[in-house]
């Protein structure tokens, strides 16, 4: 069975939730992590997760997002954490100096006080970072937090001291792109530092790219990282769903 440990869901994408989740049920894609991270869409975590079985949320404040967050705000994202098992992460918090350069102060002030609320609550964090992989290093090494590097592009060498720190890779259809890099990391890195991830709707991997894309796309993005790795298919689904259920505590068994 795979987990898809980075999506998103909504009732607005092209494909009905419902469908969606079965198109990745038959695609043995047995558990799927939302992520939900919009001011608006945190009260939609509560909804989704307790329709689907399968569901899991991640919930926090894009640093797309950090002019609009104010002091009220962490104290409802901590209630909301609290009062909700199968929310299993903060995420996806970070830095994004791609889109907005003239806010990076307020985007760390964000970033630093939900990278407190998961050491406060024992919770994994999903990490989005865009032009700033440095800094988003140097702020995460000073905290005791563990979780994912979502849609990890960097270097070897900086793959290598977020893996230090703790932190897995999420790799998702990027790596199936014909100009990606990133098997130069993944073969210098072992498959316990990996999950897998789509960022449904977008980042469609091959042989899908210019469809819309869903969490039932993870076989091709596990059929590549094996290829890389010459390993068969079935020991990196073997591998890194026991790193997603290690990682996020989940109750179910491989």
């Amino acid at each position: 069975m795979f987990i898809d440990t980075h999506m998103h869901i909504s009732d607005t994408e092209g494909i009905s939730p419902d469908l969606y989740v079965q198109h990745a049920l038959d695609a043995n894609v047995k558990c799927l992590i939302a992520s939900f991270c919009e001011k608006d869409d945190l009260l939609l975590s509560t909804k989704f997760v307790e329709k689907y079985d399968s569901l899991y949320a991640a919930v926090g404040y894009h640093p797309e997002i950090a002019n609009k967050i104010v002091d009220k705000d962490f104290e409802i994202l901590e209630e909301l954490v609290k009062n909700n098992k199968k929310i299993v992460a903060i995420g996806e918090i970070g830095l994004d100096y791609y889109w907005n350069k003239d806010n990076q102060e307020q985007q760390r002030k964000v970033f630093r006080k939900q990278l407190e609320l998961a050491e406060k609550l024992n919770l994994p964090v999903i990490i989005h970072s865009r032009d700033a992989i440095g800094e988003t290093y140097e702020i995460l090494s000073r905290y005791h937090v563990r979780g994912i590097i979502h849609c990890f592009s960097g270097s070897l060498e900086m793959a290598q001291k977020f893996i230090h720190l703790g932190f897995l890779l999420g790799i998702g259809g990027v790596v199936t792109f014909k100009n990606s890099k990133l098997y130069q990391v993944i073969s210098n890195i072992s498959l316990t530092s990996i999950v897998l991830e789509t960022d449904s709707p977008y980042l469609t991997p091959e042989p899908n790219r210019g469809k819309i894309n869903e969490s039932s796309n993870i076989p091709f993005i596990a059929q590549k990282i094996a290829e890389i790795t010459n390993v068969s298919i079935e020991k990196v689904a073997e591998i890194t769903t026991k790193n997603a259920i290690q990682l996020f505590d989940l109750t179910f068994k491989i």
